[in-house]
């Protein structure tokens, strides 16, 4: 492998680690559902919330 070489490896390293970091970037950012409720929640059915 000369020199070309492994300026094309480290090229296509570079890329794909670019891809992976952007990618995890977008998850973190799209996947943050924001704070989950303070209050509310489940509470116990009793009479006429049955129906």
């Amino acid at each position: 492998m000369g020199g070309r070489g492994l300026l094309t490896l480290f090229r296509r390293a570079m890329v794909a680690l670019f891809a992976g970091v952007s990618v995890a970037a977008a998850i973190r950012v799209r996947g943050s559902g924001g704070v989950p409720p303070q209050k509310g929640g489940w509470r116990e059915l009793s009479g006429d919330d049955l129906r």
